[in-house]
């Protein structure tokens, strides 16, 4: 499923400049310690957590995501933007909690 298509159905809100929105998700990861989501995440994830800071931008780079999703309404810092906008990376935003957005892309075919 195409980023735009999972942003839809979802309604999650794009923070980030990106124009990425075609990368097709592949898998879904939860996790907010960098390291347990550099070692376990798939290339092609999108990456569901509540950090805000620049180095989620760094790892989503360095692991090849779709995208970010942070969860319950949390906005990304200035500096966040900044590194997404530039290393183009989606960064997306929801009020949803993290167990109610991942069951809502299980619903939707992604897997982790």
């Amino acid at each position: 499923m195409k980023l735009k298509e999972m942003m839809d159905k979802l309604g999650l809100e794009l923070k980030s400049d990106s124009t990425a929105l075609d990368a097709e998700v592949q898998h879904a990861y939860t996790g907010d310690i960098l390291s347990d989501v550099m070692s376990h995440a798939k290339e092609g994830s999108v990456w569901i957590t509540l950090q805000t800071h620049r180095n989620i931008v760094s790892v989503a780079s360095l692991k090849s995501f779709a995208g970010i999703i942070l969860i319950g309404g949390r906005q990304p810092d200035d500096d966040t933007l900044k590194k997404a906008n530039d290393e183009n990376i989606p960064i997306l935003s929801t009020a949803m909690k993290t167990f109610e957005i991942t069951g809502r892309l299980y619903e939707l075919g992604i897997r982790g």
